[in-house]
């Protein structure tokens, strides 16, 4: 018996329901932790003082001016204009952030990927309205529409990767040098207050509250760089990690969908990148 040509076998269709694209903006949020951390902080140094003799005694405008607005000048000293800008951007971007979950945007990839097995990847150009919610997820897409060779499109957002994590390596070396000079700074108005104190040796009465005016200076360069400059150094380092993850798993599925692998296999590497707590079950 002959066997049924292959025009008279049965096609499968894949009749699953496309998947719905939706990309959610990264939203404006108040990092609570940050603010909380930095108040709670100086509030308990504020309340000590408090306290103790009212506070009246720790407040010496000459010294605040050494020791903040010093700190600024000698640091701007170390960097340029444009990068001083830059990393007063990312310290902003510190406090009040806009950054999407990375279990959120993986599943939001995973959508993105069953949409460009089963309709092709030129079908990912019909939703620019939702991706242009994440610029860089739109970057990768338009490469992987204009036909660009996997590895093309992996050694460009790479770069893009590369350019973002040393614009957030730099603000947090400025805040690091800033934490290094304002003890420093601090000393230098010590020294200020010292050098006039001992210019005013035959009045004995006006010697303690001298030293303790020149000793401020000290205080105030200690609390800026240790509990201010240094803490926000490492919360840039670690939301620099942060988005360093979210775009190389945008990296990761776009080298995907150009090679047209399986979306099951995406979701294996995209779990290898996600940290432990965060791994997402998209298929059954």
């Amino acid at each position: 018996m002959a066997e049924p040509s292959p025009a008279a076998q049965p096609v499968l269709l894949d009749t699953s329901p496309d998947p719905i694209i939706y990309i959610e903006e990264p939203e404006t949020t108040l990092d609570f932790a940050t603010v909380i951390g930095l108040i709670s902080s100086l509030a308990l140094i504020v309340l000590a003082i408090w306290m103790e003799n009212k506070g009246g005694n720790f407040f010496n405008l000459p010294a605040v001016f050494i020791v903040i607005l010093g700190t600024i000048a000698v640091t701007a000293v170390s960097y340029t204009g444009d990068e001083m800008k830059s990393a007063w951007r990312t310290i902003e971007g510190t406090v009040i952030s806009k950054r999407a979950s990375a279990q959120t945007m993986a599943t939001q990839l995973l959508d993105l990927s069953v949409l460009a097995r089963k309709k092709g990847m030129l079908s990912l150009t019909s939703y620019d309205r939702e991706l242009s919610k994440e610029p860089f997820l739109k970057q990768a897409v338009q490469l992987v529409s204009d036909g660009f060779q996997p590895t093309d499109i992996e050694h460009f957002l790479q770069q893009e990767i590369e350019t973002g994590h040393e614009r957030y390596r730099k603000a947090a070396s400025i805040l690091r040098r800033a934490s290094e000079i304002a003890p420093g700074m601090g000393l230098i108005g010590t020294l200020i207050g010292l050098v006039q104190m001992l210019s005013q040796l035959e009045n004995p009465q006006t010697i303690g509250p001298a030293m303790a005016i020149a000793l401020l200076t000290t205080f105030y360069g200690a609390t800026m760089g240790t509990v201010v400059l240094a803490p926000l150094a490492v919360k840039i380092e670690r939301n620099a990690a942060e988005d360093a993850t979210i775009k190389t798993l945008i990296m990761a599925a776009a080298a995907s969908v150009a090679r047209q692998e399986n979306p099951r296999r995406l979701e294996i590497i995209l779990n290898s990148i996600l940290p432990a707590g965060s791994r997402i079950k998209y298929f059954d």
